[in-house]
């Protein structure tokens, strides 16, 4: 697929605000993909009036998700999770969690947490990852000290001086995460099948590296023990470029999380702009003080996190993932490794080289080719069947497309299986739900698969471009039913795995 080509879909998928200025085309497309715009319907800027959404279990009367006292009786006297967190995953990936426990809980679905953790090694833990938070903190408030005074860190000296506190034998690092991406390199895109039959799987690895970590509560990703080798990683250029854009993402990130976040959303006008400051956030006197605290703690954890994963740094995109994290969790060194542990899957979407998003629109091509070889033969003959019109939704994991709300209850679905999948949780244990379909890291995918399969009819009978698709796409946002595509998802998991993985596993 040539550059041009994406450019020309992801202009048609987009809106009217300029991104910025930066020569590389990466960067320009994802500023037309993922700016804000005041038409769609998910992602403009709400009114201040409290909006009252139907609940994405309003359907699905049969199914509550995890209510308090379900959560509670989970634990053993020990406090840790019976059968080894079993019930607790069967339960979010079919009905969700109730919105009251979501901070408890996510930190056990993100990898935070081990799921036969007890209560004293988890509070252990916490202690020892805010302290590691706060180094990265300090690590971006030394940057913006420098960038104030107009120094310019170019020194080998300097640079070493910058990362010491982030070397320090108890520091974590994501070199196993970018180890583990490295064979990229060697996927060729041939046709479809090819792409497919072809594809290193990098999930898989990582899967593999997470699992072992998962033996131990305590264990995380060992430092460089050479403090030359991360400072090579970026320049304070890369770092001066990262803070730019996600100050500006971070400005313009909608309000629909307030709804569900109402501490956060009454938050004092004297507390937003103390927040504020301390990040060095600018051009944010148009907002309201709950935009501004929300924006300051964006602009807090993303700074953090592109320290943390220098390889990413940080891109557009990113924002859409985190704010409903930091809407529910309070604690920012917590949303921060709730984060860390979200993008030790989505981070393959935010590299330069768009490998880890081609395997996946490889991926959803095949389902659809294996599920609807009509539909597939259509887009074959509009020459779409490399499924980039989806690409939006593979990206920021249809947050574009979905309710606030909504887009949780799937996330959650999605990490319960990625859970289970850390976890070592058998196929079997699975049978007795949800179409006997087993856990997979692909859910997001099956899903997105799904979406164009409920609209098959549209696509074959009225759609005579590329362009035709990606206007379709982009109006299914605020017109899906989380749970009916879950349930669509989950069939296809069922049908079409066996057939899939064998490919994959063969690699």
């Amino acid at each position: 697929m040539t550059t041009l080509r994406r450019r020309q879909i992801s202009a048609s998928s987009s809106i009217n605000s300029p991104p910025p200025s930066s020569s590389s085309s990466w960067i320009q497309l994802r500023s037309v993909l993922f700016v804000l715009s005041s038409s769609s319907p998910v992602s403009c800027s709400y009114p201040s009036e409290k909006v009252h959404l139907k609940s994405p279990w309003s359907r699905r009367k049969k199914k509550t998700p995890l209510s308090p006292r379900q959560w509670r009786s989970l634990f053993t006297q020990d406090a840790k999770l019976r059968d080894g967190g079993l019930r607790f995953l069967r339960k979010v990936r079919s009905a969700g969690i109730d919105p009251t426990i979501r901070a408890e809980v996510w930190p056990f679905l993100l990898g935070v947490y081990n799921l036969n953790s007890s209560k004293e090694e988890r509070e252990t833990l916490r202690s020892k990852k805010r302290n590691e938070y706060e180094k990265l903190r300090k690590q971006c408030r030394q940057f913006l000290k420098l960038k104030e005074t107009g120094r310019v860190l170019y020194s080998h000296e300097d640079r070493l001086n910058l990362y010491q506190d982030l070397n320090s034998p108890d520091s974590e690092d994501v070199v196993s995460a970018r180890e583990s991406l490295s064979s990229e390199e060697m996927i060729s895109y041939f046709n479809s099948n090819d792409h497919f039959e072809n594809l290193h799987e990098e999930e898989q690895i990582s899967s593999d590296s997470e699992s072992s970590d998962d033996q131990e509560v305590n264990e995380i990703h060992p430092s460089p023990t050479n403090t030359e080798v991360r400072s090579e990683l970026y320049t304070p250029d890369d770092f001066a470029t990262w803070q730019r854009i996600i100050r500006l993402d971070a400005v313009r990130a909608n309000e629909e999380w307030t709804d569900y976040s109402p501490v956060q959303a009454t938050i004092s006008n004297e507390r937003a702009h103390r927040a504020a400051k301390a990040v060095g956030l600018k051009d944010y006197d148009q907002l309201e003080p709950f935009r501004i605290f929300h924006a300051a703690r964006l602009t807090a954890i993303l700074e953090a996190y592109a320290i943390y994963d220098p390889e990413i740094g940080y891109c557009q995109g990113m924002c859409d993932l985190l704010s409903p994290i930091i809407a529910v969790i309070t604690e920012d060194h917590d949303a921060f490794w709730c984060f860390v542990g979200f993008m030790k899957k989505a981070r393959h979407n935010f590299r330069l080289d768009e490998l880890g998003i081609m395997r996946q629109l490889v991926f959803v091509s095949r389902i659809i080719q294996l599920k609807d070889s009509h539909l597939y033969r259509h887009l074959e003959k509009l020459e779409a069947e490399d499924c980039f019109f989806v690409y939006r939704m593979v990206v920021v994991l249809f947050r574009r497309e979905l309710s606030f709300d909504q887009t949780i209850c799937l996330w959650e679905a999605m990490w319960a299986d990625q859970a289970a999948i850390r976890a070592g949780i058998g196929k079997s244990s699975w049978n007795k739900i949800r179409h006997r379909a087993p856990p997979t890291d692909d859910l997001l995918l099956y899903t997105i698969a799904a979406s164009v399969l409920q609209r098959r009819k549209q696509i074959i009978e009225r759609y005579k471009s590329m362009d035709d698709i990606v206007r379709e796409c982009n109006n299914m946002a605020g017109n899906l039913d989380v749970w009916k595509l879950l349930d669509h998802a989950h069939n296809l998991v069922a049908t079409l795995h066996d057939k899939i993985d064998p490919c994959r596993r063969a690699i």
